[in-house]
């Protein structure tokens, strides 16, 4: 139980009605979940309004409200807090119920279009190889140094956030490592957290069916680094032309990362093949498992933040060598009849680009490269047709297929696709509405030395479809058609 008013801590109070001395047991966004002596916080979302709401967790038993919009009847036994932001204010109650965390423990946000779970759960396993206790809150898991829990958001809501980091701090973690979304920041999930530094990856065409232009989308993931203190570092790719503009207005040490440009930390690829990297990083070489462009610099990120956050050069070197590839992300198998199938999440037209030129430089050019992409439903239409002309000029073969369809006809996603092949392309393409069938096809085309892309889906093993989450494993289902072509 805590008071209401120590709760309140830092929000911004519009308006008081009834005692701010009242007991609270808990805090709830969900009038559902409401039970007696909770604080009901009354949030505007994008499917529904929480001050409909308000009779409802009153009813439950709560004993304060805090809202944007005090209601027109107000009741004596009741406490109401007007507040200018709800989903603010959330953030900064959160943070007070669970007695601050964030403060506790080491805490890295890593923002960016591409590179954000693969930067956060490396970092999280480099720390474990180090012998220190640590967290992770990503799209993957979240973990509570060695406790998995199942992830629901790139960035939980802010009450889920602290519940998290109190079990971390309770757990004896040292750091945390944490996905920061564009959709966390601007619904206020990350305000009222103790950042020690930020990581920018890239930005690239995503999330514009949420925010109005690519400069929204862009400030947003600024405002992040706006935001962090002087205390903190903010660790930028510069090679990306929006790195230094998350530089411009921040207070924390100001670290640059390149492979093209000048920065602080350097990389350059010297050998890159399936088995792996061959990197020199400021001057010293180091093998990594990983593969490709794209995860040099996730590596060159991980590698600059272990070293702000206190480790030693040589000693992050040798953990780099040691890190394995994170589920979903450019993972592949060699079947019995020598086809390489690659799983990986890429779900973005910069970042389907990226791993298909990674396949072109691993790959002889004399096998084909078969290509199986499919876009999101209820999701931003305008990167349809771009991902299918990257994945139809840059493949063999392309095989548009479903994704996740939400509440879309699939017929109609891959219909906006079809739209963005080139005439030269067209008979390289076709076009398979069921995914496990795509999958399929793409087996029964492919020869010994054969590569089949699966981008999409990744780590995720569900398929969505009207509202209804139905078991699908990409890696899962291309071993067992391999494996059943094979016999």
């Amino acid at each position: 139980m805590m008071l209401l008013r120590d709760i309140l801590y830092k929000t911004a109070i519009q308006a008081v009605k009834g005692p701010t001395d009242v007991a609270v047991s808990k805090i709830e966004f969900d009038s559902r979940l409401v039970t007696n002596g909770d604080v009901f916080v009354a949030i505007r979302g994008t499917q529904s309004d929480g001050h409909a709401f308000i009779d409802k967790a009153i009813a439950l038993g709560a004993v304060a409200i805090v809202c944007e919009v005090l209601p027109d009847t107000i009741i004596d036994s009741v406490s109401y807090v007007q507040v200018k932001s709800a989903s603010s204010a959330l953030a900064y109650m959160s943070a007070n119920y669970y007695g601050n965390p964030s403060a506790s423990l080491k805490l890295v946000g890593i923002t960016g279009t591409n590179g954000k779970t693969t930067i956060a759960t490396l970092l999280y396993q480099l720390f474990k190889n180090a012998g220190f206790k640590a967290g992770l809150l990503s799209t993957v898991k979240v973990m509570v140094d060695n406790v998995e829990h199942k992830a629901t958001h790139t960035t939980p809501d802010s009450l889920t956030i602290n519940k998290y980091l109190r079990e971390m701090i309770d757990a004896g973690c040292d750091y945390c490592f944490m996905e920061v979304s564009s959709h966390g920041i601007h619904q206020h999930r990350t305000e009222g957290l103790v950042f020690e530094g930020g990581v920018f990856t890239n930005l690239s065409h995503d999330h514009l069916d949420y925010h109005s232009s690519f400069a929204e989308y862009r400030d947003v993931k600024k405002s992040f680094f706006d935001h962090l203190p002087k205390s903190a570092f903010a660790i930028v790719n510069v090679d990306d032309k929006n790195g230094l503009v998350m530089l411009q207005n921040t207070a924390a040490k100001k670290i640059t990362y390149a492979l093209k440009t000048y920065a602080d930390y350097r990389a350059q690829i010297l050998e890159n093949q399936l088995s792996g990297l061959l990197l020199k990083i400021n001057g010293e070489e180091v093998w990594v498992k990983l593969i490709g462009t794209f995860n040099a610099y996730n590596l060159l990120a991980i590698y600059a933040a272990a070293i702000n956050l206190g480790l030693e050069q040589l000693e992050v070197l040798r953990l780099l060598s040691l890190l394995e590839s994170v589920s979903g992300r450019f993972q592949f198998i060699v079947s019995a009849g020598n086809i390489t199938a690659i799983v990986d999440y890429a779900h973005t037209p910069d970042a389907l680009e990226n791993v298909l030129s990674t396949i072109e430089t691993i790959r002889t050019r004399n096998e084909q490269l078969i290509t199986v992409v499919g876009c999101g439903g209820d999701r931003d239409t305008a990167k349809r047709p771009v991902m299918a002309h990257i994945a139809s000029n840059m493949s063999d073969r392309a095989i548009f297929t479903s994704d996740n369809p939400r509440s879309e006809a699939p017929e109609d996603i891959i219909e906006d696709m079809e739209k963005g092949v080139e005439p030269q392309n067209y008979k390289k393409t076709v076009a398979v509405v069921d995914r496990k069938q795509a999958i399929k096809l793409a087996c029964q085309l492919a020869r010994p030395n054969d590569i089949i892309l699966i981008a999409g889906k990744g780590h995720e093993t569900y398929q969505e479809i009207k509202g209804v989450k139905y078991d699908f494993d990409d890696m899962q289902t291309v071993k067992e058609i391999l494996e059943q072509l094979n016999k």
